[in-house]
């Protein structure tokens, strides 16, 4: 799959796309209800589809001293693109002159002249252009005079609530990641390069392969059942901390998956690790025997979960 820059004119076979607009952070459940309509317009049609997304994301612009909120990488954010279907994926860097472009500006200069679009699809509740003035009455206006074809998903929803990532978010950091799973259609995952640590694991007997959780959301600490798919497509079963490690000083935040019966190197791979159940908070322990027994029975816990 392509991976498009927004600040490029786009030329070719993918000139005359059907675009899905949005920030698609997570491609839950109701992210994927726009991709699927911009899809299946696109086939009906005989074009190419475009997923477009921010990055880094707005509110990360206007408001850049915010935690980390990320649910999803760049890369994989295209890997959920392809996995669906599209052609490729348009990325907007989201800095100062994106942010002062006006809503005509984004429909007729970027959209129509610079992408070729023939289509756009979003969320109904989508805004977009300086001081958000844009939104979907304003596309359809400005883009039927420019031969702009437009479509609006409303909002998903279940028995509770709109699916969102913000709602996703919030189970996260609950511990609910069963919750946040169903919601995003897959597990929550974190991807990330291997780290040297400081080999604590491998004194305690559970060699780690330790990520640095870099811009994602950060999920209630404490210990996980997981999984780790590996560059090669392996998935192992495992357990894994995350959080700041309260027994060790000094603190430092980390994901500290042990994988089940493996003991290859990993050190230097991507690798991505899939959080399925919370099994408890973190906690801080007298001695170390103490740590190892509660280790052994997370990680009994973790296995009769994973199956």
């Amino acid at each position: 799959m392509q991976r498009l820059n927004g600040k490029d004119r786009i030329e070719g076979d993918l000139r005359g796309a059907i675009i899905a607009l949005g920030n698609f952070d997570g491609f839950h459940f109701g992210h994927q209800a726009v991709a699927g309509k911009a899809l299946s317009l696109a086939r009906e049609q005989g074009r190419p589809t475009i997923v477009a997304t921010f990055d880094p994301h707005p509110v990360r612009f206007f408001k850049p001293d915010l935690p980390p909120f990320r649910l999803t990488s760049l890369d994989q954010r295209q890997q959920r693109f392809a996995d669906a279907g599209a052609s490729a994926m348009l990325v907007f860097a989201f800095d100062g002159g994106l942010a002062g472009t006006t809503a005509e500006d984004f429909i007729t200069k970027l959209l129509v002249d610079r992408f070729g679009a023939a289509g756009v699809v979003t969320g109904a509740d989508f805004t977009f252009g300086k001081g958000a003035a844009g939104n979907i009455d304003l596309l359809h206006e400005i883009g039927r005079a420019h031969g702009l074809t437009t479509e609006a998903v409303s909002p998903i929803g279940d028995s509770e609530d709109i699916i969102s990532s913000s709602r996703i978010r919030e189970a996260l950091k609950q511990g609910h990641c069963e919750e946040a799973n169903r919601l995003l259609t897959r597990p929550f995952a974190i991807q990330g390069d291997v780290i040297h640590g400081d080999k604590n694991g491998r004194i305690l007997g559970y060699p780690t392969a330790n990520i640095d959780i870099g811009q994602y959301l950060r999920p209630k600490y404490g210990i996980y059942a997981v999984k780790g798919r590996l560059p090669d497509g392996r998935v192992l079963n495992g357990a894994a901390n995350i959080g700041i490690r309260p027994s060790f000083d000094p603190p430092k935040e980390l994901l500290e998956p042990y994988f089940f019966d493996f003991s290859e190197d990993l050190y230097g791979q991507t690798i991505e690790v899939e959080l399925h159940h919370f099994l408890r908070g973190e906690e801080k322990f007298d001695d170390l025997d103490a740590l190892k027994d509660q280790m052994a029975k997370d990680c009994d816990k973790a296995r009769e979960l994973l199956g």
